[in-house]
């Protein structure tokens, strides 16, 4: 039962990773880029196959993980995405979902103005 679950999670993955190849192509990650910039620029799809071709093939993921950024010029995400395949029990936890959540949440905090000096905010 679980060969199966990890099966469909592993071909949900690479159909994800099909789907998003198109978006891929636009993205224009900047070369000496950190993570968090580089996040903000993949498609939310991308982030999802990879979390779901890891959960399916565990530590078999990294080659196909590590092809397909470096095929995009997504380098930044590359040591992230290998390193949680190789820690045991992280497979369960959606870590480049969370990142690139965090990225867009941390986005948007960074580009709200300041509240006016003296003043409090409201409740």
């Amino acid at each position: 039962m679980l060969g199966v679950l990890a099966a469909a999670f592993a071909v949900a993955g690479l159909i994800g990773l099909w789907l998003v190849r198109r978006k891929l192509r636009r993205v224009r990650a900047p070369e000496d880029g950190d993570l968090w910039e580089t996040l903000r620029g993949v498609p939310f799809g991308l982030v999802v196959a990879l979390d779901l071709l890891d959960l399916g093939l565990d530590v078999l993921a990294s080659p196909i993980t590590w092809f397909v950024l470096d095929r995009f010029g997504l380098g930044a995400l590359k040591k992230v995405a290998v390193t949680e395949a190789f820690i045991p029990g992280t497979q369960l936890l959606p870590t480049m979902t969370v990142l690139w959540l965090v990225a867009r949440r941390k986005a948007r905090s960074a580009a709200r103005p300041p509240p006016p000096a003296g003043r409090t905010q409201p409740v």
